[in-house]
């Protein structure tokens, strides 16, 4: 489907700088922009690109003022990067087919319910009492167990699995290989060196608009609930243990996990492979470093990088030390033979 730059700029509540007619069909890098397609530039650190880009549409922030000529047109708006976001919703949601009905062979429990316009895709299984809500899109060999509640506008992408009792709020999106309420790592250890399984008997509350990764794991509560509040995305493969709660609007990114009882706050933002000790709180806008390790809980509005992880401008200089600790160990050992001569010349 083809964009006119009017129409992307009314769209975008954007103004055009340049040939107002000209059209796009596709979207692209701003360093492999090719005629037709449309870009952006938003961090300056590109800018470079910006002049000879073959895109034929780049979206800029209303600040930005080239330096020298540009054959492309620009559509200026407020905040072009999620301006682009936008645009490339918008492409999605012209490109994707809208399915509905329910393909054989597939299960529906007798006493489950299934909104108006859902889509049950072939070998899926929905257990009894399932409900679920309008314009659901379930697709082949998911697994939604019994008693579970599924609001309306979700999409459980191929092979999600959902165990029973579980809740999902509106318009959440579950990728391929999700699994939602498998039992958490309880066990208590025996007199003879074994292991007891110790029953989990909660389920997983996901809250409005929550995105979950592919292959990413949230274990059931042992008793209550392991609750993901509205807005949360998880990346893919992303491990959180029975009885976690994680806040609004956070972002976790792939390979991070938790360990059980973990509390974290509001629009915190944690890197890849950050792994979090148990029964931790981690307050409201914290941000931590890829590859962090936490064993103790965290105030609001820090900002940690390494293992374990601590504040970021001592861990920034800490680093700094650590590249040069062969020369300063040098130094302490000459140090030490001045101080020795020193005291015997006395």
């Amino acid at each position: 489907m083809e964009f006119k730059a009017t129409d992307i700029a009314a769209f975008l509540n954007g103004e055009v700088v340049g040939n107002e007619d000209v059209k796009v069909f596709n979207v692209s890098k701003i360093e492999e922009g090719k005629p037709g397609t449309l870009t952006f530039l938003a961090n300056l650190k590109y800018e470079h690109h910006i002049y000879d880009t073959g895109a034929s549409i780049v979206l800029v922030n209303k600040t930005f003022v080239p330096k020298k000529q540009i054959s492309a047109t620009l559509i200026k708006v407020n905040d072009a990067y999620q301006a682009f976001a936008s645009l490339l919703e918008l492409v999605q949601q012209t490109k994707s087919i809208q399915k509905t009905g329910i393909e054989q062979p597939s299960f529906i429990h007798e006493t489950a319910t299934v909104g108006n316009d859902a889509y049950v895709g072939a070998f899926a299984y929905i257990g009894k009492n399932a409900k679920i809500g309008n314009n659901v899109k379930i697709y082949p060999q998911a697994f939604v167990g019994e008693n579970v509640s599924i609001d309306d506008n979700c999409i459980l992408y191929p092979g999600v699995k959902i165990y029973d009792d579980c809740r999902i709020g509106k318009r959440c999106i579950l990728h391929a290989g999700a699994v939602i309420g498998s039992d958490g790592f309880g066990f208590a250890p025996q007199n003879d060196g074994t292991y007891k399984k110790i029953p989990q008997l909660g389920n997983v509350v996901l809250e409005d608009d929550v995105e979950i990764g592919a292959n990413t794991t949230i274990d059931c509560g042992t008793m209550e609930s392991t609750i993901i509040r509205k807005g949360v995305k998880l990346d893919n493969l992303v491990q959180v243990a029975h009885n976690c709660e994680i806040g609004e609007n956070t972002v976790i990114a792939g390979q991070a996990g938790m360990a059980g009882t973990t509390k974290i706050g509001k629009n915190c933002k944690l890197g890849g492979q950050v792994g979090l000790a148990g029964h931790l709180t981690i307050g409201n806008n914290v941000q931590i470093g890829a590859q962090s390790g936490l064993s103790s809980s965290v105030k609001d509005n820090e900002i940690l990088l390494m293992t374990p992880a601590f504040n970021v401008k001592d861990a920034v200089k800490s680093a700094i030390i650590f590249k040069k600790l062969p020369e300063l160990r040098n130094d302490v050992i000459q140090l030490k033979k001045e101080i020795k001569l020193l005291k015997q010349s006395k």
